[in-house]
C-alpha cells in the first residue's frame, strides 16, 4: 500500500472538493473581518500576524477541526462501504500500514488548508498593516505560526482516524468527533492539563502563550502523536484477526 492508491480511491468521493472548499471558506474569515472591521485592529501595537490570529484563529481552528472530522470519516467510509475492509483481510498487506497511509493523505490535505489560511493572513497583513520587519519577516512569522498549527492539528487528526477506523457507521464516528469538539470548547482554557485534550490543542496559539507554557505544550504534543498513532496502527492489525 502507498498514499497514491489512497488518492485514487478518494477521487470517487467528495474528499478533495470538501476539504478544498472548506479551506477556502476558513481562509476568507480574516479577509472578511478586515474588510468590514479593519478599524478595530489597525491601531493595535502588536505584530500584524499576532493581531490577525488573536482576532480570527478561534473560528478558523473550529472550521479546521470540523474539516478534519469530515475528512477522516470519508477516508474510512470508503473502506467499510461494500465490506471492502473485510475483503482486504485476505490480501498480504498490513492494516497498520493502511492507517498510516490515510494519516499521510489527511496530513497533506491539512497542509494545503493551512497554506490557504496562511496566504489569507499574509494578504491581510500586507494590505492593512505596516510591515516593520519587511516581507521576509512576515513570511517567517507565518511559517512559524502555521507550522505550530500543523503540529497541534495532528493529535486530533490521528484520534479522528482512530475513531473512524473503529466505527463502521460513518455517522457514529462523526457524531463522536462533534461531541469531542464541543467538549473541547467548554474546557477551562487556563488549565494546562485540559489544554492537552487532542481536540482542544488547535485552539491554542503557541506564540501568544507564556514561553514556559508554550514549551511544555510543544513537548507534550509529539508524545500524544506517537501514542495515538501507535494505538491506531496496533488496533488495525489486531482487528484483522477478528474480521
Amino acid at each position: 500500500m502507498s498514499v497514491f492508491p489512497e488518492c485514487k480511491k478518494m477521487k470517487r468521493t467528495g474528499f478533495f472538493p470538501a476539504l478544498l472548499l472548506g479551506g477556502l471558506f476558513s481562509a476568507m474569515v480574516p479577509v472578511l473581518n478586515m474588510a468590514f472591521r479593519s478599524e478595530l485592529y489597525t491601531g493595535q501595537g502588536k505584530p500584524p500576524v499576532r493581531i490577525l490570529l488573536d482576532a480570527n484563529w478561534q473560528m478558523m481552528a473550529m472550521l479546521n477541526i470540523l474539516l478534519v472530522l469530515v475528512g477522516t470519516c470519508i477516508l474510512y467510509h470508503t473502506e467499510y462501504e461494500n465490506h471492502a475492509i473485510g475483503k482486504m483481510a485476505a490480501l498480504p498487506i498490513r492494516r497498520g500500514r493502511l492507517f498510516v497511509d490515510k494519516f499521510l493523505l489527511m496530513a497533506a490535505a491539512c497542509i494545503v488548508i493551512l497554506a490557504l489560511e496562511a496566504a489569507a493572513v499574509g494578504f491581510c497583513s500586507f494590505r492593512w498593516f505596516p510591515l516593520p520587519e519587511g516581507f521576509h519577516g512576515l513570511i517567517l512569522e507565518l511559517l512559524q505560526n502555521f507550522g505550530y498549527f500543523l503540529l497541534l492539528m495532528m493529535p486530533a487528526m490521528l484520534l479522528s482516524l482512530f475513531i473512524a477506523s473503529v466505527c463502521e457507521n460513518m455517522w457514529i464516528s462523526l457524531g463522536i468527533g462533534v461531541i469531542c469538539v464541543f467538549t473541547a470548547t467548554m474546557l477551562p482554557s487556563g488549565n494546562f492539563a485540559w489544554s492537552l485534550f487532542p481536540y482542544a490543542l488547535l485552539f491554542q496559539i503557541p506564540k501568544s502563550l507564556p514561553a514556559h507554557t508554550a514549551g511544555k505544550l510543544l513537548l507534550a504534543v509529539p508524545i500524544e502523536i506517537g501514542a495515538i498513532g501507535i494505538a491506531g496502527a496496533l488496533f488495525a492489525n489486531i482487528r484483522r484477526r477478528f474480521t
